[in-house]
């Protein structure tokens, strides 16, 4: 499984341990690779001051779930291991990923409370799909007209969770998790034109009303995606700068 380390410029060789963000990329579970999001992670290990690992886990159609999430589950077990050798802090691990790898993130997230992988202490979920059961009121506003629709999403998941995988198991869908309690402290960005809005909302209300320290950003004019097309979207920049901001703030 193919993995790629950033560090910050200014970070020191041989100096202290850095924290270090395990970045899934998004793509539907069927799209995406380090490629895709190489300058998403570079501009994120900069603003964080830290490091940041990529994954490439598989991809469905010929790798369909639960490939993705033993892919991750792998890589946040290996980092773990081998922090010490890489000059990252064991202690100070965070997860994080946008649209499909949001729900990773969250998923893995949720094992970490549970005891069932190392633990993290933060999650980065930007527009992360939570619920693939495809219940959220924005499904029913995006249609058409938009990199992603309900339609284009009902394609990645019957890809990613073919028949008959259950679609509401809470490893595929946070979102229907019995408890949220106790999981770490979350930034939850949403998008106001994209069908993964009205869960991405929920959950994060969720998380404050379960207990957990939650910072939620709503970007009311933009759409799903957005954090690779920062060449033609110009607040991409803000959105990552503060994305990174408070993660950094945490640690």
């Amino acid at each position: 499984m193919p993995v790629r380390l950033y560090c910050a410029a200014e970070a020191a060789p041989g100096g202290p341990p850095l924290p270090c963000l395990l970045y899934l990329h998004g793509g539907g579970w069927v799209l995406g690779s380090l490629e895709t999001h190489d300058g998403l992670c570079r501009r994120l290990a900069q603003a964080l001051g830290a490091c940041v690992l990529a994954v490439e886990y598989r991809l469905a159609p010929e790798h369909p779930a639960p490939a993705a999430l033993e892919d991750s589950i792998a890589a946040l077990r290996w980092l773990a291991a081998e922090a010490p050798s890489l000059g990252i802090d064991p202690a100070r691990l965070a997860v994080g990923g946008d649209s499909a790898g949001g729900t990773l993130a969250a998923v893995l997230a949720l094992m970490a409370r549970d005891g069932t992988v190392p633990p993290v202490v933060f999650q980065m979920l930007l527009y992360p799909a939570l619920d693939l059961a495809m219940t959220g009121e924005s499904y029913e506003r995006f249609r058409e007209g938009l990199p992603l629709t309900a339609a284009t999403m009902r394609w990645f998941i019957d890809h990613y969770l073919p028949p008959p995988m259950d679609r509401t198991a809470w490893r595929f869908s946070p979102a229907r998790a019995q408890s949220l309690a106790g999981v770490a402290p979350a930034l939850v960005l949403t998008c106001g034109h994209d069908p993964l809005c009205s869960e991405g909302q929920l959950y994060a209300a969720r998380l404050e009303r379960e207990g957990v320290r939650v910072t939620a950003l709503h970007a009311s004019d933009q759409m799903h995606g957005i954090l690779t097309m920062d060449k033609a979207i110009g607040p991409v920049a803000e959105l990552v700068a503060f994305a990174a901001g408070v993660l950094r703030r945490h640690w």
